[in-house]
């Protein structure tokens, strides 16, 4: 087989499936994992999937850029964010996930007074670092893209370090069937880190999320207490998140 024959085969897989791994195109196409890793990486270089950690993702499947998420209902996510800062008291110790919501969570948290801040967002960090008495750890690793956060094996095991009042998790999609899911596995790991490592752990979502569902499930939801949003669930994914027996708010503008 041809290479260009070959690439464009990971190029079909990858839009039935969405997301494959080197060891399932290695059995499935008959070559070496070594060739698998060399035609993902060509292919990433063209602009024609994402490259991660142990396989690829489809473009469709990737996550769009900060930038552009922070034009997607910025409203709620400021409302999901002042209502989650409600429930923080000065004192606590918080993990803050990376991400648009959790973004304005910070920006919310800028009168808190003595909080104790694990993040693995820079943007995050620079909102609270150097006031109010703050103490803000920064999770280190490999940075993502554009993003100005880190993920990977390194930020998941130093998070392993620290248990803090609050862990507040950004969601990527969140659907009926799989519930949390991400477009990352080294994101779902670290979000999954951060449930274990939380008292009380929030997950905020905001509507443009419901309904949506990528390649990678998130675990320890059982470690859920509460989740924030913007809009109510329809019947289907209500249904099913009150499965996880949680607390649902949701934020609403302050008469």
């Amino acid at each position: 087989m041809l290479a260009e024959q070959r690439r464009n085969q990971i190029l079909d897989i990858l839009t039935s499936k969405g997301a494959v791994t080197v060891a399932q195109l290695h059995r499935q196409l008959k070559v070496s994992q070594e060739t698998i890793r060399r035609d993902i990486t060509k292919l990433a270089a063209e602009n024609r999937l994402r490259k991660t950690h142990g396989g690829a993702l489809a473009m469709q499947q990737v996550e769009p850029d900060l930038a552009d998420r922070m034009s997607v209902n910025i409203e709620g996510k400021q409302l999901i964010g002042s209502a989650a800062a409600e429930l923080v008291p000065d004192g606590a110790s918080i993990i803050i996930d990376s991400g648009t919501t959790t973004l304005c969570l910070a920006e919310a948290l800028m009168s808190h007074q003595g909080l104790t801040v694990f993040t693995n967002d820079m943007h995050i960090a620079g909102k609270l670092a150097g006031r109010n008495d703050n103490r803000v750890h920064i999770l280190g690793g490999e940075l993502i893209g554009n993003e100005g956060a880190a993920a990977g094996r390194d930020t998941t095991e130093m998070l392993q370090n620290y248990l803090t009042d609050f862990s507040f998790i950004g969601a990527s999609a969140l659907d009926a069937d799989t519930l949390l899911t991400d477009y990352s596995r080294e994101i779902a790991e670290l979000r999954s880190q951060m449930m274990a490592q939380g008292r009380i752990v929030v997950l905020l979502t905001d509507s443009s999320k419901f309904g949506k569902r990528a390649p990678v499930r998130v675990g320890h939801l059982d470690q859920l207490t509460h989740i924030i949003s913007d809009k109510k669930m329809t019947s289907g994914l209500l249904a099913a998140v009150k499965r996880l027996n949680v607390e649902i708010i949701i934020a609403t503008a302050k008469e």
